[in-house]
């Protein structure tokens, strides 16, 4: 079972999360933690999410708006990747002729885009 981390031990946690930007980026939605009956609980993504918010927020000076289009990105580009792992995976078990055949269209498919 995966690890929750109380309010206070994430706070502990987090270098340089205050309380007040926990509720600031809890309000706006760049983090979401599982409510249990003693209160907000953050799960190990929710941890380094944090860290990461943290450390955009001090070097890139990023308003709530901007960050939470930041994550945003970042969530989708993490997508993407499961994505590609998935379909990498599934053409390495096709026979070696088809893998050939996919992997000169890729390639003449991106000298198109190039262009």
């Amino acid at each position: 079972m995966e690890r929750r981390f109380s309010v206070r031990e994430t706070l502990e946690t987090v270098s340089d999360l205050t309380p007040e930007q926990l509720d600031r980026y809890i309000r706006a939605g760049v983090v979401q933690p599982v409510q249990s009956q003693d209160g907000p609980l953050f799960r190990e993504i929710d941890i380094a999410r944090l860290s990461l918010i943290v450390d955009l927020a001090e070097g890139y000076h990023l308003n709530d708006e901007a960050m939470a289009l930041v994550m945003s990105l970042l969530d989708q580009l993490h997508g993407l990747h499961g994505d590609m792992r998935a379909l990498l995976d599934a053409v390495a078990q096709e026979p070696p002729e088809t893998r050939a055949r996919l992997s000169h269209t890729i390639h003449e498919v991106r000298v198109i885009l190039r262009r």
